[in-house]
């Protein structure tokens, strides 16, 4: 008689569940319907504000390209082959007016973006960095000033501007430029941003004076905050309407907004104007082009330029 031995059967050991859990491909997830429609929502609403901005500079490409005829008989992104002869015509109206309304739109815009920007870093160092009694007071008023639209100081400043005969002068528009509320406190922020006070304490150290420490290190630092304010002062400026429209009478002095909507008041008597306001208000737009193509280059060389190393 014979015994046989009856081994176990091989059982093959069950992987941990954690390893089967880590072994299979993870499902992706969703996103909630709520997140998925804010979305939507958001992008919605940005693709509308862009449509609102670049349609009517597009629609203006296309317009100042045509003749009366064609502006109002053909699609209005159709292009036609009247640009050059608008040009022409534009360039010689009235002897060149409106060559002059622009050189002086790049005058009031360029002087008081200049002058009126250094003012107003000048003006944000001194709240930043300097201690002195009213000081809280004195950045309320400045406050304050920004709530104030500008067409509601034109009245008095035309007063003002009267009581010392500078009316019809382009110091009448220069001068309010000078002095920018808004500007003022874009200077005290980028001052708090990008000036540290660790940096004019090493100046001090070093024996600089206020007026050294601000020219020498304060202002190369801030340079791109003047980029900044400069680029605002000039855009308002170049748009400002109701300033000069109020000042000036001598119509050699006006800029490209008022000239424009001196021809503009004519189109219903003469047809033929249209044309030079639409092309009077396509050159208009290129100076503000070329300022922010030639400036981008300084707006973003200091953006670090506050970092305390």
């Amino acid at each position: 008689m014979t015994a046989t031995l009856h081994e176990p059967p091989l059982t093959v050991a069950s992987a941990p569940a954690d390893a089967q859990h880590s072994a299979e491909p993870a499902a992706p997830r969703r996103r909630p319907r709520r997140h998925i429609a804010s979305t939507g929502a958001v992008n919605g609403l940005l693709v509308l504000g862009s449509a609102y901005m670049v349609l009517p500079l597009l629609w203006l490409v296309f317009a100042v390209t045509k003749d009366p005829a064609s502006l109002y008989g053909s699609s209005a992104f159709t292009p036609g082959g009247a640009f050059f002869e608008n040009m022409q015509r534009l360039v010689t109206e009235d002897d060149g007016l409106f060559l002059r309304w622009l050189a002086n739109s790049i005058l009031y815009a360029g002087v008081g973006a200049i002058v009126g920007g250094f003012v107003a870093l000048m003006a944000g160092y001194a709240f930043d960095k300097f201690s002195f009694r009213g000081k809280n007071t004195l950045f309320g008023s400045v406050l304050i000033g920004v709530l104030i639209p500008n067409t509601a100081t034109v009245i008095p400043l035309y007063l003002l501007a009267a009581s010392i005969g500078a009316t019809n002068t382009i110091w009448a528009v220069l001068i309010p430029a000078f002095c920018n509320p808004f500007s003022v406190y874009l200077a005290r922020v980028f001052s708090a941003g990008y000036l540290p006070d660790e940096t004019l304490e090493a100046a001090r150290v070093d024996g600089a004076g206020p007026i050294r420490s601000f020219f020498s290190v304060g202002l190369p630092m801030l340079v791109p905050g003047f980029v900044t304010i400069a680029l605002f002062q000039f855009v308002g400026i170049w748009n400002n309407f109701m300033l000069p429209l109020i000042m000036l009478q001598n119509r050699d002095l006006f800029p490209t907004s008022v000239g424009i909507f001196l021809w503009q008041s004519q189109v219903q008597q003469n047809p033929e104007y249209l044309p030079l306001v639409i092309a009077g208000s396509f050159l208009s737009v290129v100076p503000l082009i070329i300022a922010f193509v030639l400036l981008q280059p300084f707006w973003r060389s200091g953006l670090s330029a506050g970092s305390v190393k």
